[in-house]
């Protein structure tokens, strides 16, 4: 905030979103580690979802609360670059990691007698391999680009972290190449796990109309409403951040949904999938019993 006396109100709700984050992820991470019922490729993937959400928000808010406290505010070249490149890790292999998860549920209600053959502990494994290599691959090629340009005008990044956009916004250098790689490689994510996340549920409601008890429509269903409000918070979020030309972008709003998507769903996931499910309440009450 450009208000001082809102720093330190910021600082202690940041904190505590930041607080939430950590407590409700590692949850998630333990209780998917230990207990025998929740050994599915279910809750795998549930697992490495929050690993992921466990970073990102990581990689941005400790050096967020700290901005918050003190009066300068800055960062080293090589400091912004692995901020830049650990964000690109995992809001990448986030938004690849839900496209799995659909993928999850659709074998699960479309195929069921088939669900251990098609999604094994071997295809589990391989499918979140990809996903750590690909974003690994993507954070690389992107951070280099974003780079490679000058910068010798401008050294205020308008922004609470190292993001794309606002760091080639200081370049003094032609930018069209980076612009065109961020914006060809933030398209076509995206489009990519959108598409298999609108297929897999497409096909998931006409499978689920075709079941004749209201009581199994209802229970398929249950199975996916978590992942459906993760996937449509999280995909909105991003659609409305990237995919908008640059003469059109307002850093001021990007801000807003980059806090959203960084900080807000890492918090928000863990309870979005504890409170909507059983198993993983059941596991709770069973730990903390122990």
């Amino acid at each position: 905030s450009e208000r001082p006396g809102l720093q330190i109100p910021l600082f202690f709700v940041f904190l505590v979103i930041y607080g939430m984050t950590v407590t409700g992820n590692l949850s998630i991470i333990t209780l998917t580690s230990v207990d025998s019922k929740l050994q599915t490729p279910m809750y795998f993937f549930l697992q490495h979802l929050a690993i992921i959400n466990l970073g990102n928000s990581t990689v941005i808010a400790p050096k967020m609360l700290v901005n918050f406290l003190v009066k300068k505010h800055t960062t080293s070249f090589y400091e912004c670059a692995t901020q830049l490149g650990g964000f690109l890790v995992f809001i990448v292999a986030e938004i690849f990691i839900l496209a799995v998860m659909a993928y999850d549920r659709y074998v699960a209600i479309c195929s069921p007698l088939l669900y251990m053959v098609v999604v094994s502990r071997q295809a589990c494994f391989l499918l979140v391999s990809l996903t750590y290599l690909y974003s690994f691959f993507t954070a690389v090629v992107v951070s280099c680009c974003v780079f490679s340009v000058s910068y010798c005008s401008s050294n205020v990044i308008n922004h609470f972290y190292c993001d794309t956009v606002p760091l080639l916004a200081l370049s003094c250098s032609d930018t069209s190449f980076p612009e065109t790689v961020v914006f060809i490689s933030a398209s076509t994510n995206l489009m990519f796990s959108i598409t298999v996340v609108v297929t897999s549920y497409f096909n998931i409601v006409l499978s689920i109309l075709r079941i004749r008890s209201s009581e199994g429509r209802k229970r398929a269903f249950s199975t996916c409403a978590s992942h459906v409000t993760a996937v449509s918070v999280f995909y909105g979020t991003l659609l409305f951040m990237y995919l908008q030309p640059r003469n059109n972008h307002s850093l001021d709003t990007d801000k807003m949904a980059s806090v959203f998507y960084t900080l807000v769903i890492p918090m928000l996931n863990p309870l979005i999938y504890s409170l909507r499910n059983k198993d993983v309440k059941a596991a709770l009450r069973k730990f903390l019993t122990n």
